[in-house]
């Protein structure tokens, strides 16, 4: 018992003296503040981060002093509030790592790369000349190669997180320039992640230990991606037949992700890209409801607690009353490299591929946002020694400025009136203006199982030539927006999903011989927007499945022909049926849809309703159509007016146009007989 005693007095005696209280103070401040400075900046027009950041210098010494600084935030206290922030990091490295997505880039890929390699290749090298002059005054002579590299990758970054979030603030998600801004910072966050995990190695390659631990990095990105990948594969059929995201699931994939950093920390690479790695190798296919959950749950802890804490602890490092006059030019010089760098090279990769200026002076202001990313970047660099205090100090506030000036420059370079023309223009082009007959359908739900519906509506826009068929989807945005991350990055992505889908189900329209066009959109309200759209597309025949939100508003709305798509009763009748066509006689416009549907498929048309029905279905036999009147027969596909009942059987309900003239029945049938127009691509 004496030499336990004596063992467990010499650790206390040794141990550093914690002060819970303190510590527990700390927390609650960083907490407050952080939360308060987040809102004030937010309200600014600005990310919370430039709020996060700014509150952690104000509670560092710059402001109070050390004295009152060392007090609060000493030496004792900085080791757990840094490993509560590096526990932050992880999340926020594996969260960027699961929203790197490839479909941000379909269809940009070649503007995309040019523009980053500009916004990329150009402040790296003038970061690197920079460093070359200011190496002497911050780091020995064994640091010089991994700080050159790194001043270089710092200038270069740009903040993805900080980006999305700033263009859907504004609506620009929507248009083109939006959707390229997004693509070439994804292909910019490569390239910077990939620059520093190599200045990282060659920082930490400083010992004989070292040497021979960096070269494992490769080998274990390729096991990741190999081996790892597949396995995580089972955790979505899992998720399946759970139902829900267990306890089990989620400790599996935080389990995984911390062995995944602590791998690359012990190879002297940095747990960040052992987190990073993790979030890249998770599933994707058929995993976004899973991938939605994990963010939840990660939200509850990160958001609250642990991200605002990695800010704060940033700030509090940063101590700006130790800088001199000789720190003010420094702090100039790094400036003009970053935004100049920035700046001078997105707009000439811009102008490569034939951008005009004011849209590629507003895209190379979107990139120049560094934020998120720019902190991570300085803290690795710091926590590796190749950043000294004061040149740390200089470059977060770099980050500061490029992160704050974004939003007020890009008001004046691009205002919010050319956003709102260009978002009109987009859907007008979307939609397209020189078809004569135009069918517009509104999409509902995930687009893969829609075929059916476009097939009508690609059927019905046979009645006259030259003719299109418009889709429109709107996706609402997410409930309770995430704030991990982007908390919009990979709705992005499922949005270009759903773009490729649409065109998909576009080209089966034009194989039918109409022009097809697609307009897919976020909607903060679908039932609100959905009037607006359709309203500026002007189309000839809408049509509308029952369930799509807002329909009875749309359908009193409308001054056009409305089709409305009743569910159908059986499966079978998906594709609307492979007999006969019946129609409720009662109004020319529900008539004129059946005989189109029988006619272009080929189908016999029945028409009931009394003696007015069996006079129709006469005259329209003399025309050569295979038509008569009756009872509709069973396996019918049925068309009714729409005049506010359901009759039973019903598929499709017509509701005439405003002012509707009868039809020439003689017309009708020749126009469609006319051969159709062969397929147009969009312009």
């Amino acid at each position: 018992m004496t030499i336990v005693g004596g063992f467990l007095h010499f650790r206390e005696a040794c141990a550093p003296v914690l002060h819970m209280d303190i510590l527990l103070l700390d927390l609650v401040i960083v907490l407050a503040a952080a939360r308060l400075f987040g809102a004030v900046a937010r309200r600014l027009g600005q990310p919370p981060v430039v709020g996060e950041i700014l509150a952690g210098i104000l509670l560092g010494p710059t402001l109070l002093g050390p004295l009152l600084g060392d007090t609060l935030f000493g030496a004792e206290m900085k080791p757990p509030l840094q490993a509560l922030a590096n526990v932050g990091l992880v999340l926020f490295m594996f969260v960027v790592g699961l929203e790197l997505d490839q479909k941000l880039v379909r269809g940009k890929g070649r503007i995309a790369v040019t523009v980053a390699l500009g916004s990329t290749v150009v402040p790296f090298v003038l970061g690197c000349v920079l460093a070359l002059f200011i190496a002497g005054e911050h780091v020995g002579g064994d640091k010089t190669l991994p700080f050159v590299l790194f001043m270089g990758a710092a200038m270069a970054a740009t903040a993805f997180p900080v980006l999305a979030r700033i263009l859907t603030d504004r609506g620009m998600q929507r248009i083109t320039l939006g959707g390229l801004s997004l693509a070439a910072a994804a292909v910019i966050d490569v390239l910077a992640w990939t620059v520093l995990a190599v200045v990282v190695a060659v920082a930490g390659a400083g010992d004989a230990e070292g040497q021979w631990k960096v070269f494992l990095a490769l080998p274990y990105a390729l096991v990741m991606f190999l081996v790892v990948r597949p396995l995580l594969a089972r955790l979505v059929p899992a998720y399946e037949r759970a139902g829900r995201l267990t306890p089990g699931l989620l400790s599996l994939v935080l389990t995984g992700l911390i062995a995944s950093a602590w791998v690359t920390e012990w190879m002297h690479v940095h747990f960040i890209f052992g987190a990073f790695l993790f979030g890249a190798v998770m599933p994707r296919e058929g995993a976004e409801r899973l991938t939605h959950e994990i963010l939840e749950r990660l939200e509850q802890l990160a958001v609250l607690l642990l991200l605002p804490m990695f800010f704060v602890v940033a700030g509090l490092n940063v101590n700006l009353r130790v800088l001199d006059l000789s720190s003010l030019g420094t702090l100039a010089a790094i400036l003009a490299v970053a935004i100049g760098g920035k700046l001078l090279g997105s707009y000439a990769g811009a102008r490569i591929q034939r951008v005009p200026a004011r849209q590629s002076w507003a895209l190379a202001v979107l990139l120049n946002t560094r934020g998120l990313t720019e902190i991570v970047i300085l803290t690795v660099g710091l926590q590796k020694g190749v950043l000294d205090n004061e040149l740390y100090s200089l470059m977060v506030v770099m980050a500061l400025v490029t992160t704050g000036m974004t939003g007020p420059l890009l008001r004046r370079i691009y205002p919010d009136r050319r956003v709102a023309r260009d978002i009109a223009e987009a859907e007008r082009a979307a939609l397209g203006t020189t078809a004569a007959h135009r069918v517009l359908v509104v999409v509902p739900g995930p687009p893969a199982g829609q075929g059916p519906l476009v097939d009508l509506a690609a059927t019905l826009a046979r009645a006259a030539t030259p003719s299109e068929v418009a889709l429109v989807h709107l996706r609402p945005y997410p409930q309770g927006r995430l704030e991990v991350g982007t908390g919009l990055s990979s709705e992005l992505a499922e949005m270009a999903e759903t773009l490729h889908e649409l065109e998909v189900l576009a080209d089966t329209a034009r194989a039918q011989g109409s022009q097809a066009r697609v307009v897919s959109r976020f909607a903060g309200d679908v039932a609100a927007e959905l009037p607006e759209v359709i309203a500026g597309a002007e189309p000839d025949l809408l049509v509308l499945p029952a369930d799509v939100p807002g329909h009875a508003a749309l359908h009193a709305a409308a001054t056009c022909r409305v089709v409305t798509v009743l569910a159908p009763e059986q499966p079978e009748a998906a594709d609307f049926g492979t007999g006969p066509v019946a129609v409720r006689h009662g109004s020319d416009a529900a008539t004129h849809v059946a005989l189109i549907i029988a006619t272009v498929r080929e189908r016999p048309l029945v028409i009931t309703g009394g003696g007015r029905a069996s006079s129709l279905a006469q005259r329209l036999a003399r025309l050569g159509v295979e038509a008569t009147a009756g009872e509709a027969p069973a396996g019918a596909l049925v068309v009714a007016p729409g005049d506010g009942t359901v009759p039973p059987g019903a598929h499709l309900l017509v509701r005439a146009e405003q002012d509707a003239d009868p039809v020439d029945w003689a017309a009708a049938v020749a126009a469609l007989r006319v051969p159709h127009q062969a397929p147009v691509s969009p312009s």
